[in-house]
């Protein structure tokens, strides 16, 4: 990835603008800029824009900092400089706000509309540990397939190798979260969560849980070209500089308001901006954000994955806090990028809740009424028509729809008592797999 061209500092322009006698010029452009959906860093706005109104590129790209700027508020987090990183928010940025608050806790939270309803609410919470469990841990650079990762979760067995243990490290802490948000943040809290989702995938076993040090040359570098992209502050600051962020995330000595989804984005970002592990920051970065949501209300983002939007785009994930850094620290360019990731998992999550209820919709249509079957068996039969080698365990049942034993066994054995499944003994183990004509018992075309 080429790093940013850095801009021009506004305030020099600015300043010969007004010797000039060109601060009308000056003063007129950028809000129209200002307006616009997007958020240009200069990399971008050296492109689009060309001299107009006596002004050239740069002195408009002046205009609109300056602009910029005179909107934005500090928040406590500094850079290594002893600057602070500041934003405000945007028209777009407001807007996406709404909407996250809508769906996070009204509309889909409503039983009337059924988007998550009380039977299929586990489901849906597994897979969506699941898929934050596997993006997360593929954009640190683990190499496991979501088949691979569904069947390691779904049969409880252990990882065969260090990327599934990342992958089952960070379904773990996941799970863990909701236990973790009524409890204030602490470093204590902060190593807790890092030594759960590291454990076991480091170089250095003594690294989990555990601040860097001075001897450890902690940097973010581009993995083809090796071009340095981040040194973070001193080792030496790192334990005050978690006693700030505490603070923040606590809302310690704050006044004024600051929204909570805004806050659990900036508490993302200063995990990462700090580094202060020798690894594991950027799972642990997302696992804070999460914890973040949950405390202050936002009970959806159990059910969505961020990572798997960022996974889409990694490149802009890793550009949002370069923009950031090369540009006097304003924080609006990773802020967008996150609303919009969050904007864009909630679609996902609503797509996939409206895809499985019609799956399962169109399954009870070929099976016709009555048929007895509860929404974990038709969930199985939907599964083992598209996969007719499958084979199924009651631990795996049991796993994926966070049932006890009994009900697993119960569930199983009904659909062989129907024909619909087989059973076999395999050492201590019953083993159930789809019937060799379970389509045309269901009903559907061979």
């Amino acid at each position: 990835m080429k790093f940013p061209a850095s801009p021009p500092a506004w305030h020099p322009l600015f300043e010969a603008a007004i010797r000039k006698g060109e601060s009308s010029h000056f003063f007129n452009s950028g809000e129209e800029e200002l307006r616009q959906d997007r958020y240009l860093h200069w990399d971008e706005f050296r492109h689009r824009y060309h001299p107009m109104g006596g002004l050239s590129v740069e002195e408009q790209w002046a205009a609109l900092r300056m602009r910029r700027a005179s909107r934005s508020q500090p928040v406590s987090l500094k850079d290594s400089g002893g600057r602070n990183f500041t934003f405000f928010l945007t028209q777009r940025a407001f807007e996406e706000l709404h909407e996250i608050d809508l769906h996070c806790g009204g509309g889909m939270a409503t039983p009337q509309e059924g988007i998550i309803d009380r039977e299929n609410r586990d489901r849906y919470y597994i897979n969506s540990l699941l898929e934050e469990a596997l993006t997360s841990s593929q954009l640190e650079g683990a190499v496991v397939t979501r088949s691979e990762a569904r069947e390691m979760i779904r049969e409880g067995r252990a990882p065969s190798s260090k990327h599934e243990k990342m992958v089952m490290n960070n379904f773990k802490t996941m799970a863990m979260l909701s236990q973790l948000k009524d409890r204030d943040l602490s470093p204590e809290l902060i190593l807790e969560i890092h030594r759960e989702i590291t454990a076991g995938t480091l170089d250095d076993p003594r690294d989990e849980g555990r601040l860097r040090t001075s001897n450890d040359q902690v940097r973010v570098e581009d993995e083809e070209s090796g071009e340095v992209f981040h040194v973070p502050p001193p080792a030496d600051e790192l334990p005050e500089r978690l006693k700030r962020l505490c603070e923040f995330s606590n809302e310690k000595g704050m006044a004024g308001f600051l929204h909570p989804v805004i806050r659990s984005i900036l508490l993302h970002f200063w995990v990462a901006y700090d580094h202060p592990f020798v690894d594991g920051n950027g799972r642990t970065a997302r696992a804070l954000f999460y914890w973040s949501m949950l405390r202050h209300g936002y009970w959806l983002a159990e059910f969505f994955s961020i990572s798997h939007e960022i996974l889409k785009a990694p490149k802009q994930y890793y550009r949002a806090f370069l923009y950031t850094e090369t540009d006097g620290n304003d924080l609006n360019y990773f802020i967008h990028h996150q609303l919009k990731s969050i904007r864009g998992a909630i679609e996902a999550l609503r797509d996939y809740i409206r895809r499985k209820q019609e799956e399962v919709a169109q399954l009870k249509r070929h099976l016709g009424p009555g048929s007895g079957f509860n929404h974990r068996q038709l969930a199985l039969l939907k599964h083992a028509l598209m996969h007719p080698d499958a084979a199924y365990t009651v631990a795996s049942h049991q796993a994926s729809h966070q049932i006890s034993t009994q009900t697993a066994t119960t569930d199983l054995n009904f659909l062989v008592t129907n024909g619909l499944l087989t059973k076999a003994r395999v050492g201590k183990a019953f083993i159930f797999a789809p019937s060799a004509d379970l389509s045309s018992k269901l009903g559907f075309q061979p």
